[in-house]
C-alpha cells in the first residue's frame, strides 16, 4: 500500500472488462445531458416533462435526531426491563425538519424541478457530494482518482457488476459458504462459482493462494478466474469479521494474480466485536470519531493502490432498505462502464429517494451521521448480546477453541440441552457430558447466527442423513411457530447427497422483540427435545 503523498492513479484493468461490458456505448439520449448546465442553453432535445406540470411542490419529512440513540452502553446485570426499553418503540420520537421545493432559491440547492426530471445515472450532485466526503474520510482509498456512482442498492449493483467484467463460463471465486442470492444472480448469466476454503475470518488466503497455483484449466474446462466476489464484514452467513492483515494477503494475492475484488460490503457499520458472556461485560463509553473509524476493519479500498477494488455499498443496513440506494466506489474507467450499464437499464435511482436521503445527510452533516451509525453499532450489539444470553440461559453452552474448517481460529460454542427442572441435585458433570446438539461462533459483525447441527445420536441419523435430517428439523421448528433460514442455500455449489459436512441454520436477531427472541429459543430447545427421541 502506498503512503497518502505517493498515491497514483489506478492501473489499466480494461482487460477485465466482458464482452457486454466493452461494447456498450453511452445511450444516445443521455450523452446530451453533458451540455444541460451549460449557461443560457436552450433545450429543446430531449423529452423531458415541465416540471411546472409536476403535482408536487414541495416535500417534506420528519428525520430523527442524529443523537436519537444512546452511545454508551446500559448496566448488564439490570432486568430485562432494560431490554424492552430498548427494544421498544419510544413515546415521543425527536425529530428534526427539512422541506424541498420545487425551484430552488440558490444555485446547487436540492429541488424538485431537477431532482423529480430524468436524471443522469450518476445520481444527483448534492448527493454525489456528501457521499464523496464520506468514502474519503471513512474508506480512505490508497489511489488518487477513485470515483463514486450511485446505485439502486446492492442487489442491482452486483448485478451490473456482474455482466460488466464477467463473461459466460467464466468461474467467480467465492466463499465456501455465501450470499446465496449473489450465487442466483450470476449464475443463469452462465458464471460458475469457484469456492475457497474458510476460517473464523472468512476467505482463507492460504486456500486462495493453492486454488490459483494448482489451477488447470483443462480440468476444470474453464480459464483460472479473475474476479473474487466478498462479503468481509458480517460474512454472511457466518458472522465473520476479516480483519486487515487477512485482507492484505487476499488483496496481494490477487495482485499477483490479477484479480478484481468486488467487496460487498452492506454490514461495514455492524461490527460488533467479540461477543462477551453476561457476567464479564463493561459498560462501553463514548469514542470520537477517528477513535470509531479506527476501531472498525477497514474497507479493501484502504489496501487498494491499483484500483482492483470494485466496493459495493448500500443505505439499506443504516437508513432503511426501501430506499434502493446505495453507491459504487471504483476506478473511473469501470464506474464508466457501470455508469452505461445503468443508462439503458435502471437509469437513476429514485428522485425522490434521493431527495429524502440527500436532505436527511445534509440535515445531519458528516458529523450527525458518524453520531448515527456508533449508536447503530451499540444497538446491533446489544441485540446480539441479548439473543446469545437466551441460548446461554437456554442451554448448557461450553467453549472451546477450534482448530479447523470455517471457525478455526476462534472460539465455538457447543450447545447442549439442560436437564429438565428436577428436586435432585445433578451435578456439573451430569451437565457438561450431555451431548451438544449444534454449535456456533458468536458472530463479531452483521445480523446473523450461524449454527451448526450435530445430529449424529438422532435414532434415524444414518439412514436419513445429515441433509435430510437437517430439513426435517427445519420443518418442526417453522410448524412450532419460528422460521429460520435452512444452511443448505447458503453453500456456495449445491449440495447433493454425497456433500460432506452437518447441517446448518442461519437466525437473524436483527427485527424482533426480546419476547420473541426468548420464545425463539426457547422453542428450539423444546422442539430439539423432541426431535431427538424420533
Amino acid at each position: 500500500m502506498l503512503s497518502n503523498e505517493k498515491r497514483g492513479d489506478a492501473v489499466d484493468l480494461s482487460h477485465h472488462l466482458s464482452k457486454v461490458g466493452q461494447a456498450r456505448l453511452t445511450s444516445p439520449l443521455k450523452g446530451l445531458q453533458k451540455y444541460m448546465g451549460k449557461p443560457g442553453l436552450i433545450s429543446l432535445a430531449g423529452g423531458l416533462p415541465n416540471a411546472a406540470y409536476f403535482p408536487f411542490s414541495s416535500v417534506s419529512g420528519e428525520i430523527l435526531a442524529p443523537d436519537s440513540f444512546p452511545l454508551e452502553s446500559g448496566s448488564e446485570k439490570s432486568s430485562l426491563s432494560w431490554f424492552w426499553r430498548l427494544f421498544s418503540k419510544p413515546d415521543k420520537e425527536r425529530t428534526l425538519t427539512f422541506t424541498v421545493g420545487k425551484y430552488s432559491q440558490h444555485p446547487g440547492d436540492l429541488d424538485l424541478e431537477n431532482g423529480l426530471q430524468y436524471g443522469m445515472a450518476s445520481g444527483q450532485p448534492k448527493l454525489n457530494e456528501v457521499i464523496r466526503e464520506f468514502v474519503g474520510k471513512v474508506f480512505q482509498p490508497s489511489y488518487s482518482n477513485w470515483t463514486t456512482l450511485v446505485h439502486t442498492g446492492n442487489t442491482d449493483a452486483w448485478s451490473k457488476t456482474v455482466q460488466t467484467i464477467l463473461n459466460p463460463g467464466e468461474g467467480l471465486i467465492v466463499s465456501e459458504w455465501t450470499y446465496p442470492s449473489a450465487m442466483a444472480s450470476a449464475q443463469p448469466l452462465g458464471i460458475n462459482p469457484v469456492p475457497v476454503g474458510m476460517d473464523s475470518e472468512g476467505m482463507s488466503s492460504v486456500s486462495l493462494r493453492q486454488l490459483l497455483a494448482e489451477w488447470d484449466e483443462s480440468a476444470r474446462g474453464m480459464p483460472r478466474p479473475h474476479v473474487l466476489y466478498t462479503v468481509p464484514i458480517g460474512q454472511n452467513p457466518t458472522g465473520a469479521t476479516m480483519g486487515i492483515q487477512r485482507k492484505k494477503e487476499i488483496y496481494d494475492i490477487c495482485v499477483e494474480y490479477d484479480i478484481i475484488i468486488v467487496e460487498d460490503d452492506p454490514y461495514y457499520f455492524l461490527q460488533e466485536g467479540k461477543y462477551v458472556p453476561k457476567s464479564e461485560r463493561l459498560v462501553e463509553s463514548n469514542t470520537d470519531d477517528e477513535a470509531f473509524i479506527a476501531s472498525l476493519a477497514p474497507s479493501y479500498l484502504k489496501l487498494d493502490y491499483q484500483g482492483r477494488v470494485i466496493r459495493l455499498d448500500t443505505f439499506s443496513k443504516t437508513v432503511c432498505p426501501g430506499s434502493r440506494l446505495g453507491w459504487f466506489t471504483c476506478n473511473p474507467m469501470f464506474a464508466e462502464r457501470l455508469e452505461r450499464t445503468a443508462e439503458t437499464s435502471s437509469q437513476a435511482p429514485s428522485g425522490f429517494t434521493q431527495i429524502y436521503v440527500a436532505s436527511l445527510l445534509l440535515k445531519w452533516k458528516y458529523e450527525g451521521y458518524m453520531r448515527w451509525l456508533k449508536a447503530l453499532r451499540l444497538q446491533y450489539r446489544q441485540r446480539r448480546d441479548y439473543f446469545l444470553d437466551c441460548f446461554a440461559d437456554e442451554f448448557h453452552l461450553q467453549k472451546t477453541l477450534s482448530t479447523e474448517g470455517y471457525t478455526a481460529g476462534t472460539h465455538v460454542y457447543y450447545a447442549s440441552l439442560k436437564p429438565k427442572r428436577s428436586f435432585v441435585p445433578l451435578s456439573e458433570k451430569d451437565v457438561a457430558y450431555a451431548k451438544s446438539l449444534f454449535s456456533f461462533v458468536p458472530p463479531s459483525s452483521g445480523m446473523f447466527l450461524w449454527l451448526e447441527l450435530h445430529l449424529e445420536e438422532h435414532p434415524s441419523f444414518k439412514s436419513l442423513g445429515y441433509k435430510a435430517l437437517e430439513m426435517k428439523l427445519w420443518t418442526e421448528i417453522a410448524e412450532a411457530g419460528v422460521l429460520f433460514a435452512p444452511g443448505a442455500m447458503f453453500f456456495a455449489t449445491p449440495v447433493e447427497d454425497d456433500t460432506p459436512g452437518y447441517g446448518h441454520f442461519r437466525i437473524s436477531f436483527s427485527n424482533s422483540t426480546p419476547e420473541e427472541l426468548k420464545k425463539a429459543v426457547s422453542t428450539l430447545s423444546t422442539v430439539l427435545r423432541n426431535f431427538m427421541k424420533n
